[in-house]
């Protein structure tokens, strides 16, 4: 079901699930500090070399559009690009917008802020999300959502304003998904640097609440 980008349940369409598929969970809430909305896709069975390898270009894009380094004003249109160039590369695509506006206890989406021709241009103190994908019909779909600020790069000309984006969402992806070949050193440094933050913050807070087994399970799943 996840093959279809914005997928509701059904009496007709819902069926048992099993490990030897692909999932897709598109999750948030909205809490008194903040709205998130935040998607991950796992595979707790064997993935074929196809899901893998559209998983990792996924995974690419999101890295390379969250990591990038551009001007102040840039329109979102101008950079979405780079989310999509791991699976163009290819021949692959997704059929969706790259991300959007995000509110503070807000809508989930909000305009104006984006990725498509008629966003307002990018500034610090925007959050969007940034959320490639790819979809093969009847079969599975992949999206990687995270939550991102807009903030103020630090460049070595010293010149400013250029921006870029923090990740804010802080959950792991799937290793049994990622062709650790596909990546790139600074790409695979970012995912390194992206783990250590999780561990740094949300791990302390499952030991407050007592949670040993989902403290385990992101020690695991943050491993460099």
């Amino acid at each position: 079901n996840a093959a279809l980008a914005h997928y509701s349940p059904s009496n007709g369409s819902s069926r048992t699930l099993s490990a030897r598929e692909m999932y897709l969970f598109d999750t948030g809430g909205q809490y008194l500090d903040g709205t998130t909305d935040i998607t991950r896709t796992v595979h707790w069975g064997e993935p074929t070399s196809l899901q893998k390898e559209a998983y990792t270009r996924v995974l690419m894009g999101n890295i390379d559009l969250s990591r990038l380094v551009f001007p102040s004003s840039t329109a979102g249109r101008t950079v979405e690009s780079f989310a999509r160039r791991a699976l163009w590369d290819v021949g692959l695509n997704y059929g969706h917008g790259t991300g959007h506006g995000i509110g503070n206890f807000l809508s989930v989406h909000e305009w104006p802020v984006g990725f498509q021709s008629n966003n307002v241009p990018l500034e610090a103190g925007m959050f969007t999300s940034i959320e490639p994908g790819y979809y093969q019909d009847g079969e599975f779909g992949i999206r990687i959502e995270d939550v991102t600020l807009v903030v103020e790069a630090q460049t070595e000309s010293g010149e400013k304003p250029f921006l870029t984006f923090e990740v804010v969402s802080l959950v792991p992806y799937d290793r049994n998904l990622i062709d650790l070949s596909l990546l790139s050193p600074e790409q695979i440094r970012y995912l390194n640097s992206y783990y250590e933050r999780i561990r740094a913050h949300v791990g302390p807070e499952l030991r407050r609440q007592r949670l040993e087994e989902a403290y385990a399970w992101l020690q695991e799943s943050t491993k460099p």
